[in-house]
């Protein structure tokens, strides 16, 4: 198991994809994303040169459309081919605003070369040279689609981050780390009887989580800049961790060692534990704000399992959701302008999204049981578990519901879901 984990980490740490800068175009925005109604931008993305061109080009087509944020205009009406060279004419009766051109040689490495064109101006927006090992083939193509979204967003995109999750596969739960649209699925190997949701750290180098070993719930960090994996806290009762503090260097977890489940924080430089909640009720499911300010957490001492705000030390405890009698697992958005959770409405637990000062709730699931809402970096997706389809899977959705999908495979039973920070 320990060689398996240090492989995984080595895997997630060391992959090298070298960017080349040739041209850049003075910085210009196409589609402003701050916008409620930017238009969606059409783009031609052709198919790259070499044996391994179509299938890179296939990728920077899938994660630039899930965006909804552009259109992409099908290679059968293009005029131009990808060996011609660019022309704005062939472009712009169609409408096109932006073509993807270039090419891949596979040597002992790949080296993708691609042109990003703005058609209306007639000029290179960029172009840049990619090397990367043949085997991180979907890493190459995340960097160049990351790349084509901030050219012409002005923002960075999410297609090199990770979702880690929990697993249970032929009777055993693990800790899962996949790609942002569910390939590349890597076990860590990690074995408890029970495992929960895990925690990343802000800079996407650790993990927490909770498991059930030896009898005993303990709180676990992944390091995986140092490829380890130990206990840092245990105490009689259950121990669920929550969310890490801003700088790292803390993180808060509930716990029932006192009796009734509180929140905790855990300094993770001394060890240091300090209770911040003592109420009647259990107080479960802390999140931190993206600030360190605020904490959400889940509390039933006003009869039913509600979502309360707090500040980080346990004062100024207020309710944030009136509706349906059951709300659980809270989580912020990278802004801090955003909470999303899992309300129960009409029997089925449905992924729901408020302001933190109480308004703009909104429903944004309508089928199965759905739980374990995560944002993207980004703030514009939400990752989230959902049994619509018989099984318990990891989906991805835009924060306003649309574009629902499961990315896990059929057969794994999959869940609780944290989108990686970076």
């Amino acid at each position: 198991m320990k060689k398996q984990f240090t492989v995984i980490c080595l895997l997630l740490l060391l992959f090298t994809i070298h960017c080349s800068l040739f041209t850049v175009a003075e910085a210009k925005v196409y589609i402003d994303i701050t916008s409620p109604g930017a238009k969606k931008l059409p783009i031609a993305i052709f198919d790259l040169e070499g044996t391994s061109g179509k299938e890179i080009s296939e990728i920077i087509r899938d994660d630039l459309t899930f965006t909804g944020l552009f259109i992409y205009i099908d290679k059968a009406s293009y005029i131009e081919s990808v060996l011609q060279s660019f022309k704005p004419i062939n472009w712009t009766p169609l409408g096109i605003e932006a073509v993807v051109k270039g090419n891949v040689l596979e040597e002992k490495n790949l080296t993708a070369t691609i042109t990003l064109y703005d058609t209306f101006e007639g000029k290179e927006i960029f172009k840049k040279q990619y090397q990367a090992e043949k085997d991180l083939l979907r890493q190459l193509s995340h960097n160049i689609a990351n790349d084509i979204y901030k050219a012409l967003t002005g923002k960075s995109g999410i297609f090199r981050s990770k979702i880690a999750f929990v697993a249970e596969d032929n009777g055993e739960k693990s800790i899962y780390i996949m790609d942002w649209d569910g390939h590349r699925i890597k076990k860590l190997g990690l074995k408890g009887t029970l495992v929960l949701t895990p925690h990343w750290s802000p800079d996407s180098t650790k993990i927490i989580y909770s498991s059930e070993r030896g009898r005993q719930w303990g709180i676990f960090l992944i390091n995986f800049s140092r490829m380890t994996d130990k206990k840092i806290f245990d105490a009689k009762g259950i121990n669920m961790a929550g969310d890490f503090f801003p700088k790292g260097d803390s993180f808060v977890f509930s716990s029932s060692k006192d009796g009734t489940p509180d929140i905790f924080t855990f300094n993770m430089d001394d060890g240091r534990v300090r209770k911040i909640t003592s109420s009647y009720g259990i107080d479960v499911s802390p999140a931190v704000s993206p600030d360190g300010e605020y904490i959400a957490f889940v509390s039933d001492r006003g009869g039913s399992p509600q979502v309360y705000l707090m500040r980080s030390d346990g004062n100024e405890v207020r309710r944030l959701t009136f509706e349906g009698s059951y709300n659980t697992s809270p989580s912020w958005s990278p802004l801090g302008d955003r909470i999303v959770f899992s309300g129960r409405r009409g029997g089925k637990n449905h992924i729901c999204i408020i302001k933190p000062d109480g308004s703009e709730l909104t429903q944004l699931t309508e089928h199965g049981n759905n739980e374990d809402p995560s944002f993207s970096p980004d703030g514009r997706y939400i990752t989230f578990s959902s049994d619509r389809d018989g099984t318990k899977g990891v989906y991805l959705m835009r924060a306003n519901g649309e574009a629902q999908k499961e990315i896990t495979p059929k057969g794994l039973r999959a869940f609780g879901p944290r989108w990686s920070p970076n």
